[in-house]
């Protein structure tokens, strides 16, 4: 698994056709600091996809019910430390959000584990009926969500030290997108090291290409 250097050229030469249209400078370098912040949370997302499909081979279109379940899960346990998130202190912030992010990831891949276990698994290699029952996984996913946690938007107050901008002379960007950005950057330097450079990222690679022979 190695970066494709044309996506980022690709990528470099729309942000550079955007410059004139934006007004000015510094309008462009913030709206571009915030799309490539939302670009790496939906890399973020799509990086469990890429694994599932790009390496494994299967068409799994419940992946989103277990975004959706993590996050839901992070919520309740961020609300429940309300103390700890609206605190001016950073360390409690900080162990706030990480507390929110191990649960919702915890959850997420426990109930990851049994779907592939009782609905994924039988059907490896039939494309088909893969689709056919992850979708059907992924519809009652959804309603069980709706049932736990009702169908309407949950507010969730941001962190204290989230809150507000890092302000460059004209540049304002925003704490939470620094954050975002971060874990993003991150989850792509661990994907990269642990598939290239371990022998687990070994064992996956190969196991693409001759399933048989690795088992």
């Amino acid at each position: 698994m190695k970066l494709d250097p044309k996506p980022l050229a690709l990528l470099a030469a729309i942000m550079l056709l955007a410059l004139p249209l934006t007004g000015s400078p510094s309008t462009w370098l913030n709206l571009t600091l915030a799309g490539i912040a939302m670009g790496l949370i939906i890399f973020v997302i799509a990086s469990g996809l890429t694994l599932v499909f790009g390496l494994m081979d299967v068409l799994n279109f419940g992946h989103g019910v277990f975004i959706a379940l993590g996050a839901f899960m992070a919520t309740t346990v961020l609300a429940a430390m309300a103390p700890w998130a609206s605190s001016p202190d950073v360390l409690s912030n900080l162990t706030a959000l990480a507390a929110a992010c191990l649960a919702g990831m915890a959850i997420a891949a426990a109930v990851g584990v049994v779907f592939e276990r009782v609905l994924v698994r039988p059907v490896y290699g039939q494309h088909l009926k893969q689709i056919l029952i992850t979708m059907g996984g992924m519809i009652i996913g959804e309603e069980l969500i709706k049932a736990s946690w009702g169908p309407q938007l949950i507010p969730l107050p941001m962190p204290e030290t989230l809150r507000g901008i890092f302000l460059f002379g004209d540049v304002a960007v925003e704490k939470f997108r620094v954050l975002s950005m971060l874990i993003g950057l991150a989850v792509l330097a661990t994907l990269l090291l642990v598939l290239n450079r371990t022998k687990i990222g070994l064992l996956i690679r190969a196991g693409v290409q001759d399933r048989e022979m690795v088992e």
